[in-house]
């Protein structure tokens, strides 16, 4: 059953949550489905996956002017079809990077905030309460996968600097609950990233030889169910060591498959 619009998140006045029913370890209570309603029609941010009651539940809120969309991930991108079919059409809308959309009384501008995904993107939204929609880049709670090959630690780490320039604006995350303050929260991920890679590099040097030995060495304490995620996020973290260590191979290469 979708949830609509939880108070508890202290949600802004200007945008509603619909969450879609797809819970998970790597989807927390379920993918977060924002809409901006207007009078010339709503945006919706990200609309979910391919299920057809929390498509519904969103296209039933009024006409759509477009989707934003932060990510091709399937939880966030997989119900675009069918999402276009249920509102008449209604398609991607994203800004350019330094291009402005005006909806309403508030000014969306994309942000390139790449790491999580290759495509990853922001919106910050300014009017009358600010906001960041940061889809996986900063989660509700917990910490995001950089998953390697696809996602690429340098440039996450250079995003989450970017968001962190946004200053303490409330985020909407594309999973959890709303965070008050985007700076505090990317500073928060920054430091986070950062013990991370000096514990891999201290496994590195105890003898770790495959990005599997690492994640036993610096994630025992998390759940099984999300190793093989670490797994990959280690292969991005291994391979931004060693570009910083001026090596360009792989860490497939050097390290092996777990």
């Amino acid at each position: 059953m979708t949830s609509v619009t939880d108070p508890v998140m202290n949600t802004p006045p200007w945008v509603r949550l619909f969450r879609a029913p797809n819970p998970g370890p790597m989807t927390l209570e379920g993918t977060n489905t924002w809409v901006i309603p207007s009078d010339d029609g709503a945006l919706v941010v990200d609309p979910g996956p391919d299920i057809a009651e929390h498509l519904a539940a969103v296209a039933d809120t009024g006409r759509v002017r477009g989707v934003l969309l932060t990510h091709a991930h399937a939880d966030h991108a997989e119900g675009l079809a069918r999402f276009a079919a249920l509102t008449g059409g209604a398609g991607i809308v994203n800004p350019e990077p330094g291009e402005r959309l005006i909806h309403g009384d508030m000014t969306i501008t994309t942000l390139a905030t790449p790491g999580h995904t290759q495509d990853s993107v922001s919106f910050r939204v300014t009017g009358a309460v600010d906001g960041v929609f940061t889809g996986d880049t900063i989660l509700g709670r917990g910490s995001t996968s950089v998953l390697w090959p696809d996602g690429d630690l340098g440039d996450y780490l250079d995003s989450l600097r970017l968001l962190a320039q946004q200053g303490p604006v409330v985020v909407l995350p594309g999973h959890g609950p709303i965070r008050p303050d985007c700076r505090a929260a990317a500073e928060e991920y920054l430091a986070h990233r950062l013990k991370r890679l000096e514990q891999v590099s201290a496994a590195r040097e105890s003898g770790a030889r495959t990005a599997r030995d690492v994640v036993e060495i610096v994630y025992a304490d998390v759940d099984r169910s999300l190793w093989p995620a670490a797994e990959a996020t280690v292969e991005a973290q291994l391979e931004y060591l060693s570009s910083r260590d001026g090596e360009h191979n792989s860490p497939a290469g050097r390290w092996g498959t777990a």
